[in-house]
């Protein structure tokens, strides 16, 4: 059986909208897109980077939903792969691994190796995590992570939280979300300032 991984980029208040750059989701009028990647530039490190390079050797699949594919298919889809250091590593790994979209507006995926879910979400992600082994990668995905909570798919939480408080945007854990109970499995304090937290289903092990 896979196990479902949920990953984030976080603020303290649970801002998870646009942190990689300034065009990646200004939905809502959203006006700190960017964020995380400008914190990373002034004050970001190595270890974060070797822990990012960490977490994705172990995706075997992304579970995206149809904003953050759109975002990663123009990005890690197209970007270069021979490029040195992380990004290369992620775009090869990116466009090898299999990318399962939820969507209820999309007709067809281009990028290579995706497919769409179809209707029933939580039917398909149910059989795909059965049938899979290793982890099954979200990113983003606001909605189909509340889709996925309230059918109890997800496995575990990895968060990076910024010391940032943006006061508006889209929130991972946002009003009505899910009864969830979780445990601790992992904390590690960044010199950067960044905080990575892992919890995992309290009944996992």
């Amino acid at each position: 059986m896979g196990t479902i991984v949920m990953q984030a980029f976080i603020t303290l208040d649970g801002v998870v909208q646009a942190g990689g750059g300034p065009n990646e989701d200004r939905e809502g009028g959203f006006e700190h897109a960017g964020w995380a990647a400008d914190y990373d530039a002034k004050y970001g490190d190595e270890e974060g980077a070797k822990i990012i390079g960490d977490w994705e050797s172990r995706a075997e699949a992304l579970l995206l939903g149809r904003k953050t594919y759109e975002i990663f298919a123009r990005s890690w889809g197209v970007w270069d792969e021979n490029a040195k250091g992380l990004a290369g590593e992620l775009a090869r790994r990116y466009n090898r691994i299999p990318k399962y979209v939820a969507s209820r507006t999309l007709t067809e995926v281009g990028w290579q190796n995706s497919q769409l879910l179809g209707p029933d979400v939580p039917a398909a992600v149910k059989k795909l995590r059965a049938e899979a082994s290793g982890e099954i990668r979200v990113w983003g995905s606001t909605r189909l992570i509340r889709t996925l909570a309230a059918h109890d798919l997800v496995d575990e939480y990895r968060l990076a939280v910024y010391p940032l408080v943006l006061g508006t945007g889209k929130r991972l854990f946002s009003d009505g979300f899910p009864l969830a109970r979780l445990t601790l499995a992992d904390t590690r304090a960044l010199p950067s300032g960044v905080l990575v937290n892992t919890y995992r289903r309290s009944d996992a092990g």
